[in-house]
């Protein structure tokens, strides 16, 4: 709760008119979040069926009409002409350099002006294109809003 408390406060509380990209939704509160706060329109893509079926549910219950929920890979998630995001939110699975292999795909997802927030394992320095612009930690997590060079 504090992460996102700080990660919010970093991205103001208003994130009316910008698309968001949840890239390893889980539970999907980093998205419903976005979009309890305005987001115009939030993708929240989710790799197991599980977890999926569950975010659905949540989804639901939420029943806000900006959101999309995709079942998919990561990696496999489609870079579309017709829908690039301001916001990214990647926290992915630790240990196993989910964001080194999703960094060259950053750049097909994005609007020029797009910032990233990155939770880790260990501090960043930066990510692909994106530099650090603000950090912090919380236990054995670093978490991090990056902007693009």
């Amino acid at each position: 709760d504090r992460v996102r408390e700080t990660l919010f406060n970093w991205l103001g509380q208003d994130l009316s008119g910008l698309a968001c990209l949840d890239l390893f939704a889980g539970s999907g509160i980093l998205g419903f979040e976005a979009a309890s706060r305005g987001a115009a329109h939030v993708t929240m893509v989710e790799k197991s069926r599980r977890v999926f079926e569950q975010l659905r549910r949540n989804d639901e219950a939420f029943a806000c009409e900006r959101l999309e929920l995709v079942c998919c890979d990561a990696l496999k998630f489609p870079a579309l002409p017709s829908r690039r995001y301001d916001l990214v939110f990647l926290d992915p699975p630790y240990h196993q350099g989910w964001l080194d292999t999703v960094a060259p795909l950053l750049d097909g997802w994005t609007m020029p002006q797009a910032r990233i927030y990155a939770e880790a394992e260990q501090r960043l320095e930066r990510l692909g294109a994106w530099h650090v612009a603000k950090q912090g930690q919380a236990g054995q997590v670093y978490f991090h809003l990056l902007e693009r060079e």
